[in-house]
């Protein structure tokens, strides 16, 4: 059974304070490599859960019409030849588009809503089932950021939409959502298929694009393939494809968090190098006053052993703390922004709380048991050494 020696650990709290200067600079540079480290990762895995959320919550084959190597409106008629495809379990015309809202400098996504048809996705049947698009009418229903946006431009129960033909097309708020995917719905405006028609001056034979619900995912590729056959006109977009060109956009910022990391992990080695190069006359003066007063090697090993556990624990403890604040709280400001960018044309939405368990455990190995190591080696050699040797 370990036993710690209270007694010891009251000397290494009064020689931590002699030097107070020295180690109040080293718990600041160590607390601030520490919440870089752990501010990157949790940044990291944030983004990563809401994009795997996102991805999950896309349909598993798009069908858009392509002129002139733009997308666009695809005859309705065409879901009737999709459904007669073999494993398409459904295939839905959706009216959809994007509305730049130049006074906050942001795109919303205006999605038009039949409640008579069967949703593409669980969580906009949800919604459909909350607010009955029947009665609603000339009204929306807005995520939590599109509310936020709405209300600071001093539109709190109405928004004017500006029509393709400068008119305007005034639409009541009736009520806001939240979705378990911030970065897919918080700039979400849902309304009805007409009013959306209306919004983007669409004819009714026609739609956005054509998603499609496959009754087996094996067959996806399959009938993707069929597809594309069927109309060359047309672009079909897998699920996977876009969960390719997510991953795509998010190793190419990882690099920028890689390079902080290597300079985070590289100033922390050096603090480390110079640590373990030897220690001050002070300190080995120190040392061999106490071997000269009886104190053993163990004795000493174990006390630099609390002293060091002591500054590089809380060091560890105060940086994973200012990291939670700064990402959760804060919402990581600058950091956030290398995987954002600073000309966001969306509203801004919240990193949702993920938990690593692992990435906090190779922090505190990368921290705490090297700089005990680095404190406690130097102060072998020294107490080896006899003890008018180490004092002279």
């Amino acid at each position: 059974m370990i036993k710690i020696n209270l007694h010891l650990i009251e000397f290494s709290i009064n020689s931590i304070l002699r030097a107070k200067t020295k180690n109040i600079f080293i718990l600041v540079i160590f607390s601030f490599l520490i919440f870089l480290l752990s501010s990157l990762f949790l940044v990291t895995n944030g983004i990563k859960e809401e994009l795997r959320l996102t991805v999950d919550s896309l349909p598993e084959i798009i069908v858009q019409k392509m002129r002139a190597g733009r997308i666009s409106d695809i005859e309705i008629s065409r879901v009737e030849e999709i459904l007669a495809v073999n494993g398409v379990q459904s295939a839905n015309a959706r009216v959809w588009g994007y509305y730049y809202f130049a006074n906050a400098g942001v795109n919303f996504s205006v999605v038009g809503i039949d409640p008579y048809d069967k949703q593409y996705k669980s969580s906009i049947d949800k919604i459909t089932k909350d607010y009955d698009f029947g009665e609603i009418e000339d009204g929306m229903i807005v995520g939590n950021g599109v509310k936020e946006v709405l209300t600071q431009n001093y539109y709190k129960e109405y928004f004017n939409f500006i029509k393709p033909d400068g008119t305007f097309k005034k639409v009541e708020l009736k009520g806001i959502f939240k979705d378990a995917t911030n970065l897919e719905s918080n700039d979400l405006i849902l309304v009805s298929k007409d009013v959306a028609y209306e919004i983007f001056n669409m004819d009714e034979d026609y739609a956005t694009d054509i998603v499609l619900k496959i009754a087996n995912p094996v067959e996806i590729p399959n009938i993707a393939y069929k597809l594309r056959i069927m109309f060359p006109d047309c672009r079909v977009i897998t699920k996977e494809d876009f969960e390719v060109s997510y991953e795509n956009i998010f190793n190419y910022k990882s690099g920028l968090f890689l390079a902080l990391f290597i300079v985070s992990l590289f100033t922390f080695f050096m603090i480390i190098y110079d640590k373990s190069s030897g220690l001050s006359n002070e300190e080995k003066k120190e040392i061999g006053i106490l071997k000269a007063i009886g104190w053993k090697t163990d004795d000493i090993l174990k006390e630099k052993f609390y002293e060091s556990f002591i500054i590089s624990f809380l060091a560890f403890c105060f940086g994973i703390m200012f990291s939670f604040f700064f990402v959760f709280i804060l919402q990581a400001p600058f950091l956030r922004d290398l995987f954002t960018g600073y000309s966001v044309l969306k509203p801004a939405f919240d990193l949702p709380f993920s938990f690593d368990m692992e990435m906090f455990s190779l922090i505190f190995l990368l921290s705490v048991p090297i700089y005990i190591s680095a404190t406690i080696f130097p102060s072998w050699r020294a107490s080896t050494l006899d003890a008018d040797e180490v004092i002279r």
